[in-house]
């Protein structure tokens, strides 16, 4: 996945928005305030931070050798990506909607609401 079509159907979740916190190096998404997602480049590959499940987030490290523990986040529910083109696209994807989804589920009850009415 491109760093082009990333953005895209990042910012395609609802309420989505990207901010640039601690740098314009590495960009981040979030829902109410709520990172669900990051990335940076390095080494010309991008990296990707996604908040798992973390019986999920030990199966894809052990299904995936580009999918390691979150660097810089609680390890036991984030993970980081490498984007090397060694997971299909569709898997990307489904990785970035369980991230937004759990965050999503901590948020409180007036915010989901706000969510289902494009209240961003």
């Amino acid at each position: 996945m491109q760093k082009k079509s990333l953005d895209k159907f990042l910012l395609s979740k609802p309420c989505s928005k990207k901010e640039f916190p601690f740098g314009e190096e590495i960009t981040v998404f979030k829902v109410k305030n709520k990172m669900f997602a990051l990335y940076w480049i390095e080494e010309g590959l991008i990296r990707i931070n996604l908040k798992c499940d973390p019986n999920d987030a030990l199966a894809y490290r052990e299904i995936y050798s580009s999918v390691i523990e979150g660097y810089h986040m609680n390890k036991k529910y984030w993970n980081t990506i490498i984007l090397d083109k060694s997971i299909d696209n569709k898997i990307i994807k489904e990785m970035i909607n369980e991230s937004y989804n759990l965050v999503v589920e901590k948020l409180t009850k007036k915010q989901k609401e706000e969510i289902k009415l494009n209240k961003c």
